[in-house]
């Protein structure tokens, strides 16, 4: 007969039969993280909400976001324009709506662009040392150097306004901030006995490298990517703003600031008004998320 606790923990979930630990299932995961992590858990609902923008854009949409109605220029926000419209006659909620869809994807393809080429420079450089090591490592401090957003300017002015030339762009600052992350991972993980023993039955450096280092760096690769990606929507924003970005007729949360920002800010506010906020709570949701995770994942933040 299985003690009270044993019982207790298997209608719980937390044991099997012979009393071996069960893993928790993911929606007690998640509850566990929500309860433990409230904010972390409101930034996963705001991205949540971004991505279902993104994917539903078409069916979310009330009007044509790029089609302009003379009737409808500069009109207040009511039941035909829930936003208002902009200084041509699009609706703004529209444009916001497919607006999520063109940050979430310049985002998330920086993101994982710079995050998986500085990881592989990272996990080489830490993993093979020496003078290898050296040279990337001060390659690396060279474009760590200049702030991302300055880098991503200089990038988007040689490579021309075009949406995959902004994710080559916003990618490029990321490699080196992911390249430092990932190496110090390796830096410690190299040294571990599995790796030693691995090395010394004569496996294969690079096996070694890609089978048994690179999958212990998942975690800092993960809170990496979720920090990274709010920053990287800010850049492209900002990129947009300043006519480096995602050219027309592409909706875009900074060109759509950019358009409106110096000449209709004071006649129409909600031109400037409900973008900023979109901007605002998709970099605000992706922070609050990466730091839930970096606690969740960091052994030494867990008690945190």
């Amino acid at each position: 007969m299985a003690s009270e606790p044993t019982a207790a923990r298997a209608e719980a979930g937390f044991v099997v039969a012979g009393g071996r630990p069960a893993r928790p299932g993911t929606w007690t995961t998640l509850l566990r993280f929500a309860r433990k992590k409230p904010l972390g858990a409101a930034g996963g609902v705001v991205m949540l909400l971004m991505l279902f923008a993104a994917v539903f854009a078409n069916a979310l949409q009330t009007h044509d976001p790029i089609r302009t109605d003379s009737n409808a220029v500069l009109a207040r926000p009511t039941e035909v324009h829930w936003l208002g419209a902009d200084h041509l006659g699009r609706d703004i909620y529209s444009r916001i709506v497919h607006g999520a869809r063109v940050s979430l994807i310049v985002g998330v393809a920086s993101t994982l662009l710079g995050s998986v080429l500085g990881g592989l420079i990272g996990l080489l450089s830490g993993y093979v040392g020496g003078r290898t090591d050296l040279v990337t490592q001060r390659v690396m401090d060279i474009l760590q150097g200049l702030p991302l957003l300055v880098l991503a300017l200089v990038m988007s002015a040689a490579l021309g306004p075009a949406l995959h030339n902004v994710v080559i762009a916003i990618s490029i600052p990321i490699v080196p901030r992911a390249a430092r992350v990932i190496r110090a991972s390796v830096l410690s993980i190299r040294e571990m006995q599995y790796v030693e023993a691995a090395r010394a039955l004569g496996i294969q450096h690079l096996r070694i490298a890609f089978r048994h280092v690179l999958p212990n760096t998942m975690g800092p690769f993960i809170v990496l990517g979720t920090a990274q990606l709010g920053s990287a929507i800010l850049v492209e924003a900002a990129l947009s703003f300043l006519g480096l970005g995602v050219p027309e007729p592409y909706p875009s949360w900074g060109r759509m600031l950019s358009v409106s920002a110096a000449e209709y800010a004071q006649k129409a506010p909600w031109l400037v008004l409900f973008p900023g906020i979109a901007i605002s709570l998709a970099v605000f949701g992706s922070n609050l998320l990466g730091d839930a995770l970096r606690d969740t994942l960091d052994p030494r933040l867990r008690g945190a």
